[in-house]
């Protein structure tokens, strides 16, 4: 992982795979890391996979809050241009689907496939964010980690084998960045931008998921010409820890099916 110095922010990134490889972005969801793609990097040996942490998140700089999708959106297009990225499947998780719709409205030249997991047009209401956000200022992440949790992982979340990863890696991070990347979900609707799409795109879901529930991800799925819809069972939220080989599976199956293998 290395420090990307861009002329007003600092990402932290990691680019791994062969050179000739085939290009895979990963984008991940609020109030993780990059690490949670270490399983699936694994198991994708022959792409060429670039990961970041948001800004706000992990090694990255952390900009006062509140932040916009578009500065969002903008922080990944730089990083793809400065990678060299073209022709690339972006997979997006939660707010890092919402990332990957506005990119590919905005730079369909750096995209060929989209993978949105977890994700909607719309995620929950501008309300309830601003509910979550005044809980953080109040008492820090602490203060929203079990109902996150709860909502992430579904019933029988405590005995849930990933909890305790996803628990602290969620508590180590920066209140200020949850809340900056927290209003920019709020401030996001994309039903529109999601029906403009014409890309290739596999939606996935989680059978488990109260964030981003099978039905939510349906049907922003179906506001897209083509796109397929594959449900992970037994999993919820961040399928990528709780289901991995599964997950690894749907989304080989896609890349293949778009000959992106």
């Amino acid at each position: 992982m290395a420090p990307i110095f861009l002329p007003d922010l600092r990402l932290n990134a990691r680019v791994d795979g062969p050179e000739t490889g085939r290009p895979l972005v990963l984008i991940h969801a609020l109030g993780l890391r990059l690490d949670i793609w270490d399983g699936l990097v694994a198991r994708l040996p022959r792409h060429r996979i670039l990961r970041f942490d948001l800004r706000g998140h992990g090694a990255s700089d952390i900009p006062p809050p509140p932040y916009a999708m578009g500065a969002l959106i903008r922080d990944a297009e730089r990083l793809m241009e400065h990678f060299a990225m073209t022709e690339a499947v972006v997979l997006g998780l939660s707010i890092g689907g919402l990332i990957a719709q506005g990119l590919a409205v905005k730079r369909p030249d750096l995209l060929r496939g989209l993978v949105l997991s977890n994700t909607a047009a719309r995620i929950g209401l501008a309300a309830q964010w601003q509910d979550r956000i005044a809980l953080v200022r109040a008492g820090g992440l602490a203060a929203i980690a079990e109902p996150t949790l709860e909502r992430w992982l579904g019933r029988g979340w405590r005995e849930n084998p990933v909890m305790p990863i996803l628990r602290d890696m969620f508590l180590a991070g920066s209140a200020e960045g949850w809340i900056g990347c927290a209003a920019a979900i709020a401030g996001t609707d994309f039903y529109e931008t999601a029906a403009l799409l014409r890309l290739p795109t596999l939606a996935l879901a989680g059978t488990n998921d109260g964030s981003t529930p099978p039905d939510l991800v349906r049907e922003t799925a179906e506001l897209i010409p083509g796109a397929q819809f594959r449900l992970i069972r037994g999993a919820g939220h961040i399928p990528v820890l709780e289901q991995p080989a599964d997950y690894a599976d749907a989304v080989q199956a896609f890349l293949a099916r778009i000959g992106h293998g």
